[in-house]
């Protein structure tokens, strides 16, 4: 996936002309963000969420070529963090987080 995207980004020139400023790129992370709630929210297809969600991968490959830096090892990294992490239900919700000095609190579970 990466020298697909890294292809990509070579014909486009992304260095170049400013498609590799994060600044930019952010912008349009919250867009596709924003395309794949409508998918939710609005009850699209599974395959249009699909591709909502390689769009916002796509980009997140991107940024790791735009800042060189190594994606695979930082996936790694924090799936090797989070995996240590306890889980809680909140509102009825699963949720992984680092709860450090937080109160375990009833939140309707």
């Amino acid at each position: 996936m990466m020298k697909e995207v890294q292809a990509f980004h070579d014909k486009h020139q992304f260095s170049q002309v400013g498609g590799e400023d994060m600044v930019y790129r952010v912008a349009l992370m919250a867009e596709e963000l924003g395309e794949i709630s409508a998918c939710v929210t609005k009850g699209k297809s599974t395959e249009m969420l699909a591709e909502e969600c390689a769009d916002l991968l796509i980009l997140l490959l991107g940024n790791a070529i735009s800042k060189d830096f190594d994606l695979n090892n930082a996936f790694w990294m924090k799936m090797n963090k989070i995996s240590k992490r306890s889980s809680r239900m909140i509102d009825g919700r699963v949720r992984v987080s680092n709860f450090e000095g937080v109160e375990e609190k009833n939140h309707g579970t």
